[in-house]
């Protein structure tokens, strides 16, 4: 196994465990289970990237990590976005 992607795959359990131990709890701060969600969400980008990168498979997560609409939908979205923005305004 690929030592790098041995340690983000560590590193995305060890953010699960923290996760789980902060939202498992009695009283559940709402700041420290955003920020435990913000490095589970870190650590699986990381971890995506590095099996890309070596095997060029897409990402095992899907839409978890990029969750909404399909590439060309978004593609296209931004391009109506910028031409809208490139139109002179009316005063």
């Amino acid at each position: 196994m690929s030592k790098k992607i041995d340690s983000a795959r560590k590193d995305l359990t060890k953010a699960l465990k923290k996760h789980a131990e902060i939202v498992g709890g009695t009283a559940v701060s709402l700041k420290k289970a955003q920020r435990a969600a913000a490095e589970i969400h870190l650590a699986a980008i990381e971890y995506a990237a590095l099996v890309e990168a070596k095997t060029g498979l897409p990402s095992p997560f899907g839409d978890v990590l990029q969750p909404g609409l399909d590439t060309s939908t978004m593609e296209s979205l931004t391009a109506e976005r910028d031409a809208l923005a490139k139109k002179p305004k009316k005063k």
